[in-house]
């Protein structure tokens, strides 16, 4: 079982993550920070990868990090759960519709980290959430997940459609990337021999 557990504490959070990446979406949130939390549901929702975070950060100060080490975390939890990453298609992409918005997510499993962020989120909240907040979130997640991500954004007026549609279309793709490919299941899909 492709799983791991990964605590992570700092003078400014305490982060546990746990995931299974044979799962079916099962999730149990809790950051303390409301719209964080719907939106790590629907990563694990639409990725069908079992996830439970519990996060306590210096609110006082503002949700920042909370929301970037729960990004650190989660990042490591998919580098040990996958292991060697051998048999898995490696590469996954969506273009996902939610109501105004449109936003395509492309990755690559390479170990290789790098974020291209192409997204415009029109308001500065979203209730009480920082929208800068996302991206914080996915450079995080794509850093310590040794992930090469594209998000862009085509169209959109709604920031939270947009920034859900991004989750959403994240999930989708790592659904993808991290499915065992029937043909290779023995491989490591990379010309190197290593990722």
């Amino acid at each position: 079982m492709r799983s791991a557990k990964i605590t992570r504490t700092t003078a400014e959070t305490e982060i546990t993550v746990e995931i299974n990446l044979d799962g079916t979406g099962v999730y149990d949130n809790q950051t303390g920070v409301g719209f964080f939390d719907h939106m790590l549901d629907q990563l694990a929702r639409h990725s069908l990868m079992d996830m439970t975070v519990r996060a306590k950060g210096d609110y006082h100060i503002d949700d920042h990090h909370t929301v970037e080490d729960t990004g650190i975390a989660l990042g490591q939890a998919l580098t040990k759960a996958l292991g060697d990453k051998k048999g898995i298609v490696r590469y996954g992409a969506c273009l996902l519709p939610m109501d105004d918005a449109l936003v395509r997510a492309a990755l690559d499993l390479s170990a290789r980290p790098f974020l291209v962020w192409n997204v415009d989120l029109p308001t500065a909240k979203i209730g009480a959430f920082d929208t800068e907040l996302v991206r914080e979130f996915f450079q995080a997640f794509s850093t310590h997940g040794g992930i090469t991500l594209h998000i862009d954004q085509l169209h959109g007026i709604n920031s939270h459609h947009i920034a859900e549609a991004a989750f959403k279309a994240v999930a989708r793709a790592l659904r993808d990337a991290l499915e065992t490919d029937p043909r290779k299941a023995d491989a490591i899909p990379s010309t190197k021999g290593a990722l």
